[in-house]
């Protein structure tokens, strides 16, 4: 049930569905248009100065590079391997970027909007929890509330929001709290726009008119989840099953042509809603070692090894007779892994059409179909690399490199739009790639992988100092257009580490005596909240049972509930692996290290590993291992989810930073004083170009 509930969190957990509503996301949905070519290869970066825009006005360029990490870059800009930032960085400055506590990219990202910590904006990891359903958990940035009320009519149920019904459909509400620093901007009447902004789904709305976005991390696809792909093969299960991230069924041919069937968003106008299901064909030509794939009146040529374009699907949602049938339209892309002689089939997941977008994705709603007009389709899920189909064993490393590629080729192409269409203010754009390539890429270190073997851990983590050296490149060509006209800032939100060792936080408590029975399995399903004082829930959040909050709260508030968070900081600090390595950096009381109105959901204590380790899989979701610390067997080898003192990020800018320790936080205040703006009241960071 939990993974079903919860989603596919990028740094957390293997678990699958977002816990958005699939009826949310087609309720109201409008009828699905016709329309628009796929995005072509990387020769959408054209570059060239005759692009600069030739206003007069201010202008900020802030280019943010998820994950990017201080020690490699600066290693290989002293190797003469990034000459970009090396020249932005002696014009400027280049420092460590003091990220947010703890390093997991919703709160970061958070902390960048805000100019202020979670206290503020009140996100503290990728999972919270409602305390009075006792642990029950949820996307901490978005969170879809449900309906009420609706028309019975046979088989299906109607929300009607007018007089006399007045029911409330479901909805999907952005739980970050406080100021984004845009609005300041949009009330000077300074223009922004943001290309795919982390931790703003849905998209905020401007109150005047001169902010634009993109959704970024955090935006569901099709089946209301963080991405769900298909796989159809030979080898495929007699059922279809469910993964983390997946669906895996077996193909059959009859012939040389198999019949399949594609798994799209439910229907929500029914009392039990369903999945729509778009039936397809699959021909197979064993000569010429390729097939046709045929869905829905569109024909596809692949051979082994090869992808299609994005393919536009339609979803039609039938309702009561009286009630036109409404039709939401998706896209999707084909990936022929195998041909022969085991026929293994990749379909994307089904991403929302940013040209007929089912639900908001941008702001002004009508942005995104704007940029479609131009870039034709192209990825919206807020996750576009499939990490979870590597994970799975879909993708083998070299596929999952090639389908990563794909997603930094459309983002250079939307970076090419985003600059055609830039005149003045602030620019906010956005790359992924640095991130999910290196949570399967990243290792810096002779120590033992924990799937490849030296020499091929050593090759895989070349292409991230490849990755480098190409972001490095588009760095150089924005500073060469805009250089000696704006103030240009790259940033990172965190860096990176190898993640070798796993710590089950829930196991750790069970073995000393905080949370019953010994013979608990998960904190869903066994445990006994009359003897248990404290769970571990999300990456790095640990909360203690405390009465009057949790539901079946037993710990005393006050002097018993400021004794057992010092006990047990104490504790765990003093934790060693099996060879004596401290495994626990820093735990840090949320009360001590927190401020603002927005603190209601915050864990008690954030625990801070230590390079090399992080919570483990089965912890994040409160499940436990007879084991306290395990071996990482992963694909996904290395995280950032540490102590915040263990992975900084970067801040390189053209203009001199004056800030000793510059944080996440002194980013907002630091753009609103270039624009002339004064820091308000509700940031706590101050400008990087003060003393």
């Amino acid at each position: 049930m939990l993974t079903g509930m919860i989603g596919i969190l990028a740094e957390m957990t293997n678990s699958n569905s977002t816990g958005i509503d699939r009826r949310t996301l087609l309720k109201g949905a409008a009828a699905a248009t016709l329309g628009a070519a796929s995005l072509g290869a990387a020769s959408y970066w054209l570059g060239g100065v005759s692009r600069v825009s030739r206003s007069l006005g201010k202008k900020v360029i802030v280019i943010g590079i998820d994950g990017m990490d201080p020690r490699l870059t600066s290693s290989m800009m002293r190797e003469g391997l990034l000459p970009n930032l090396a020249k932005m960085s002696s014009q400027g400055g280049f420092s460590d970027l003091a990220t947010s506590c703890p390093p997991q990219s919703p709160v970061a990202w958070a902390n960048f909007i805000n100019g202020a910590g979670p206290g503020s904006h009140g996100i503290f990891d990728f999972i919270h929890r409602h305390p009075h359903e006792q642990c029950q958990p949820f996307y901490s940035a978005a969170e879809t509330v449900a309906g009420q009320g609706g028309l019975e009519i046979g088989e299906h149920q109607l929300q009607l929001d007018f007089w006399p019904f007045l029911h409330k459909p479901a909805e999907t509400i952005l739980r970050r709290q406080g100021t984004p620093f845009w609005d300041y901007l949009d009330e000077a009447g300074i223009p922004s726009t943001f290309y795919d902004i982390p931790a703003n789904y849905p998209p905020s709305p401007s109150k005047h008119g001169h902010h634009r976005c993109l959704s970024g991390m955090g935006t569901p696809d099709m089946l209301g989840s963080y991405g769900t792909y298909q796989y159809f093969g030979e080898d495929g299960p007699q059922k279809t099953v469910d993964e983390a991230g997946g669906k895996r069924s077996k193909l059959r041919f009859i012939g040389d042509t198999a019949n399949c069937k594609l798994t799209g968003p439910e229907n929500g106008f029914l009392k039990t809603p369903v999945p729509i299901v778009i039936d397809f064909q699959v021909h197979r030509d064993r000569s010429a070692n390729c097939v046709v794939v045929e869905i829905q009146g569109t024909k596809i040529l692949l051979k082994p090894g090869q992808w299609s374009h994005w393919t536009r699907l339609d979803f039609p949602l039938t309702g009561p007779s009286f009630v036109p049938t409404k039709h939401v339209s998706g896209i999707c892309r084909f990936y022929l892994l195998e041909g022969d002689p085991n026929f293994r089939l990749y379909v994307s997941p089904i991403n929302i059409d940013p040209s007929a977008p089912a639900v908001r994705l941008s702001e002004p709603t009508e942005f995104v179909q704007d940029v479609s007009k131009e870039l034709g389709l192209f990825s919206t899920t807020g996750f576009q690399e499939d990490h979870k189909a590597r994970t799975n064993g879909i993708f083998r490393d070299e596929e999952y490199l090639r389908q990563a590629s794909f997603v930094l080729e459309e983002r250079l192409a939307l970076l090419e739009y985003a600059i055609k269409n830039y005149d003045d203010g602030l620019l906010f754009f956005y790359f992924s790639s640095s991130d999910l390539q290196s949570h399967m890429f990243w290792w810096n270190s002779d120590e033992r992988h924990p799937t490849r073997s030296a020499p091929e851990a050593q090759k895989f983590f070349s292409h991230i100092k490849a990755l480098y050296q190409k972001l490095d490149a588009v760095i150089g060509d924005l500073h060469d257009r805009y250089g000696s006209r704006a103030t240009v800032m790259v940033m990172s939100d965190h860096g990176f580490a190898n993640f070798g060792r796993q710590f089950n936080l829930n196991s750790w408590l069970r073995d000393n005596g905080y949370l019953n029975p010994h013979e608990c399995t998960s904190i869903m399903d066994d445990v006994d909240w009359s003897s248990t004082t404290a769970y571990g829930l999300g990456i790095n959040g640990l909360y203690l049972n405390l009465k009057g909050r949790e539901r079946d709260g037993i710990v005393e508030p006050g002097a018993q509930e400021d004794a057992l968070k010092d006990e047990l900081a104490t504790r765990l600090m003093a934790v060693q692996d099996v060879d004596g390595q401290s495994v626990i950096r820093g735990v840090y009381r949320s009360d001590k290290v927190y401020t603002g109105n927005a603190t209601e959901l915050a864990p008690d204590l954030i625990i801070g590993y230590r390079r090399g380790y992080r919570a483990s899989w089965e912890t994040c979701l409160g499940g436990l291992t007879p084991a306290v610390l395990l071996d990482n067997d992963s694909a996904w080898s290395a995280d950032h989810c540490a102590d915040a003192l263990e992975v900084p990020g970067l801040l390189c800018c053209n203009q001199t930073i004056r800030s000793k320790n510059p944080s996440l936080i002194d980013l907002a205040p630091s753009i609103l004083e270039d624009f002339g703006l004064k820091t308000p009241s509700s940031m706590t960071g101050r400008s990087i170009f003060s003393t």
